[in-house]
């Protein structure tokens, strides 16, 4: 992407952050950010409304309100599939409506596979806007959710697993991250935020590190997994964004010795709709990790800690502090 030189432009793509900020006032900034993909579920009503909390999710990482979305729907033309579009939909407006926004609009094609999901817009004021460049050396990482979604959708695929069996994954995709916001704003101690998707836990944090120019450590054993992601990782339900992922991460990431390829992949899993990373400052962490167990986030863990860069800058450790 070109570089952008004006004044106005607060986020480009340089960094690689979540969402586009662009100041409209003193006091005034829009987020904009887009995602789509084909269904994660079976059910259409859930499909719609986890690609709602996907797309507003790159805005909670901004720091921003959710104003309102433009649906984007590519969609079979075949009877019975056409049939679903209308429960995506409404899945997708019910869950912006719960985030206190609207959907206003949106475009519709013809594609072989359902894929749906929208652009969406908030705001922020330029002076609480939170991007993934302001990690400092001694910030302890902390996540919102469980990983391995990405996994847990593949094997439902493959029949696998059920969407019962599945259930915890599902509530924690439907989740909208406005709760872990709320936690780190009232914190006051975050330095850096993003969110975990499709490049996975590793892929997000390594963007956050580059965009800070510091390196980080992650204590395996500490990151919270959803139940069944290792037995199926086992039986090799692993979708191709994951294993691009992983193979991605050999760049920059060093792994302890003898460490699985499971543990690699699930480190490196694509996730949907996932959780905040926070980089938060070593004495404001204890207070930020109760106000998310407050506000029912999924996950409230600490699961590593922000060093000074290296070569490479990511290190993963299997023992826990």
């Amino acid at each position: 992407m070109p570089a952008v030189d004006d004044s106005r432009v607060l986020v480009a793509a340089l960094t690689r952050d979540d969402a586009a900020v662009y100041r409209i006032s003193d006091d005034r900034a829009l987020v904009a950010t887009l995602d789509f993909f084909t269904p994660i579920v079976d059910d259409p009503y859930t499909f719609g409304a986890i690609a709602a909390a996907n797309a507003l999710s790159d805005l909670y990482a901004m720091g921003a309100t959710p104003l309102f979305a433009l649906n984007i729907v590519a969609w079979p033309r075949d009877p019975e599939i056409l049939a679903l579009v209308g429960d995506a939909i409404r899945g997708g407006a019910d869950k912006m409506i719960e985030a206190g926004a609207f959907i206003l609009g949106g475009h519709s094609i013809e594609d072989r596979e359902p894929k749906l999901g929208m652009v969406a817009v908030g705001e922020v004021r330029p002076d609480e806007l939170l991007t993934n460049a302001g990690a400092r050396p001694g910030d302890r990482l902390v996540l919102t959710k469980p990983i391995g979604t990405g996994i847990l959708a593949t094997a439902l695929k493959r029949g696998a697993v059920t969407e019962q069996e599945m259930a915890e994954a599902i509530r924690s995709m439907l989740t909208l991250n406005a709760g872990a916001l709320a936690a780190a704003r009232a914190s006051g101690g975050v330095h850096a935020l993003t969110d975990v998707t499709g490049f996975g836990l590793l892929g997000h944090l390594h963007t956050m590190l580059a965009a800070s120019g510091v390196g980080a450590r992650i204590h395996a054993e500490l990151v919270p997994v959803f139940p069944g992601v290792r037995e199926q990782i086992t039986a090799g339900a692993v979708p191709g964004g994951t294993v691009r992922n992983v193979a991605a991460a050999a760049s920059f990431t060093a792994w302890p010795e003898g460490v699985d390829d499971a543990m690699r992949t699930l480190l490196c899993d694509a996730q949907t709709s996932g959780g905040l990373l926070m980089a938060v400052d070593r004495d404001a962490a204890s207070d930020l990790l109760a106000r998310l167990h407050e506000t029912g986030t999924p996950a409230a863990v600490e699961i590593g800690e922000v060093t000074a860069a290296g070569d490479p800058p990511l290190e993963i450790v299997d023992d826990i502090p």
